[in-house]
């Protein structure tokens, strides 16, 4: 059965696959990127390419109106929506916690908590089936830093993380009777460009022999954990955090 996904942060890396895969089951994605356009045109094509519909929707996830405009886009183009992949959110340069000034983890908090909770409000707004929707699948990404804590690199974008984590727990259960199923993604070394913002690009190469499987992962082994979350083959999965981390 066709679906309407809509995915945040869909330009590059592991929203890029799911929007791709999502395309090769022939399901319609709206494609919501922050300021590359050029990298959204390209996840656009390669939807189309895989046999599925695409839009590229413009929006910064920390503005509520842009938010609400991205949703409403998806389904002006493409009907009511069926899932919902909340996967916008940035890094910053490794450093202590107390070497962080406020403007940066203010900018964390405002993308990776504030702005994947409005994307969540706004998702059982519109798939839960006592305000006319048709019941969905909300998937957040998280990350293995939520439960690792990020320490010298990252501890406010670990923290962020692990609002995810509870959000989805919450969530899932606010919104079973409505026939929205939520869950998480938490991906660990994932060879994506997210790195190269934070400083070190080959960060993924590096630790990620140091997992069990001995390697990093890829932005397509997390889509399709993601895209499978979004299906009905997943069906009785709710309030689940699905570890994608090669066993670290």
């Amino acid at each position: 059965m066709s679906k309407v996904i809509l995915i945040t942060g869909a330009s590059r890396g592991i929203g890029r696959s799911a929007a791709v895969l999502a395309g090769k089951r022939g399901w319609s994605v709206g494609v919501n990127y922050a300021s590359n356009a050029g990298a959204a045109d390209e996840t656009v094509a390669a939807v189309r390419a895989a046999g599925g519909k695409a839009i590229a929707i413009k929006g910064d996830v920390s503005d509520e109106a842009a938010i609400i405009a991205m949703f409403d886009a998806t389904e002006k183009a493409f009907g009511k929506l069926d899932g919902v992949v909340n996967n916008a959110g940035i890094v910053a340069p490794g450093s202590a916690l107390a070497d962080m000034d406020i403007t940066r983890m203010k900018r964390i908090f405002d993308i990776n908590v504030l702005g994947a909770y409005l994307c969540a409000r706004e998702a059982a707004r519109r798939m839960s089936v006592s305000r006319g929707g048709k019941g969905g699948s909300l998937v957040n990404v998280s990350s293995a830093a939520a439960r690792l804590g990020g320490p010298n690199e990252y501890v406010d974008y670990a923290g962020s993380k692990g609002a995810i984590d509870t959000l989805t727990l919450g969530l899932s259960k606010e919104l079973g009777r409505e026939g929205v199923r939520v869950n998480a993604i938490r991906p660990g070394l994932i060879e994506t460009e997210i790195h190269a913002s934070g400083g070190k690009p080959d960060r993924a190469q590096v630790l990620g022999v140091q997992t069990p499987l001995g390697r990093p992962g890829t932005a397509d082994e997390v889509g399709e954990s993601i895209v499978w979350l979004l299906s009905d083959e997943s069906s009785y999965v709710t309030g689940a955090i699905l570890d994608v981390t090669g066993g670290r």
